[in-house]
């Protein structure tokens, strides 16, 4: 195993502010993502499609 750093090196210039936020995108980016476009995103769109079709009056 090699021996790194916890934090990534610092960028010159950077604001404290600034580099908490890169180090949150960064942990964000790093945990795992949920499966993309599976039965459960056809299921909330098939509802949602039908749920409009009861109320013509919210349509334009």
């Amino acid at each position: 195993m090699t021996d790194q750093p916890e934090n990534p090196p610092e960028v010159p210039g950077e604001t404290p502010i600034q580099r908490a936020l890169r180090l949150k995108k960064a942990a964000l980016a790093a945990k795992p993502k949920p499966p993309r476009g599976g039965k459960f995103q056809r299921e909330q769109a098939a509802a949602a499609a039908s749920n409009s079709k009861n109320k013509p009056w919210m349509t334009r």
